[in-house]
């Protein structure tokens, strides 16, 4: 089995903007392009990047890179029922954001990386879940 890396939406974000770690998850998604990781994002982490880019830069560029996303080599997954029960521990238990709890749980769920940015909320958790797997874009 390939090695798994999650998005969590300022990955995504910080790609489509080019912003500083947008050439990490190029690299990983070229990667995935010739088969040698999985790419995986949750539609809820989905949502949280379309709804920045619909308020931001209007239905058109957003719709743009919803399609972009969802024809590509990621793969675009529901909150199963495992998902949900970690996401529900991780919500709990720290005091982070929906959507990044999801993240995280599908993360620890896959067995995967998750490509974050977001210290604020993630280096709480890095500390405290020995388990689960970060790899930082910046």
């Amino acid at each position: 089995m390939n090695k798994i890396f999650v998005l969590d939406a300022c990955a995504l974000i910080a790609l489509v903007k080019n912003e500083e770690g947008a050439s990490v998850v190029s690299d990983i998604y070229k990667n995935a392009d010739n088969g040698g990781v999985g790419l995986h994002m949750n539609r809820v982490n989905l949502l949280e990047v379309y709804y920045g880019l619909l308020n931001e830069s209007g239905v058109e560029f957003a719709d743009k890179i919803l399609q972009s996303v969802t024809d590509s080599v990621v793969e675009i997954s529901d909150l199963n029922q495992t998902s949900l029960r970690e996401a529900g521990r991780i919500k709990s238990k720290y005091k982070i954001s929906l959507a990044d709890s999801i993240a995280i749980a599908e993360t620890s769920v896959s067995g995967g990386i998750l490509l974050t940015a977001d210290h604020h909320e993630m280096d709480q958790v890095e500390q405290n879940e020995p388990g689960i797997m970060f790899r930082w874009i910046r």
